[in-house]
């Protein structure tokens, strides 16, 4: 991997941690870096959903992949969020 696909990923990680972080209701208090480690793991595994599903390559914006996607980073903020202990107020 070149270094500008790891810092590809560390963006998209940012991004969609943020995006996953915004839709668990409550406040999680994650540090920044488990929120990008967290993005990042759901946009790989949300990209493999949706190129197995057949819809990863639309014309335009992959909404549906960008869904699975934030739902994969909100699943796994708050699954985290939940074992630190210090989980959704």
């Amino acid at each position: 991997m070149t270094v500008a696909g790891i810092i590809s990923a560390i963006i998209v990680g940012l991004v969609v941690g943020a995006l996953g972080r915004l839709v668990v209701p409550g406040r999680q208090s994650l540090p920044i870096w488990l929120t990008i480690l967290v993005g990042i793991v759901a946009a790989v595994i949300g990209t493999a959903i949706a190129q197995a599903v057949g819809v990863a390559v639309t014309d335009g914006i992959d909404w549906i992949e960008l869904v699975f996607q934030v739902g994969l980073a909100a699943l796994g903020v708050a699954l985290i969020a939940g074992v630190r202990g210090r989980g959704t107020v």
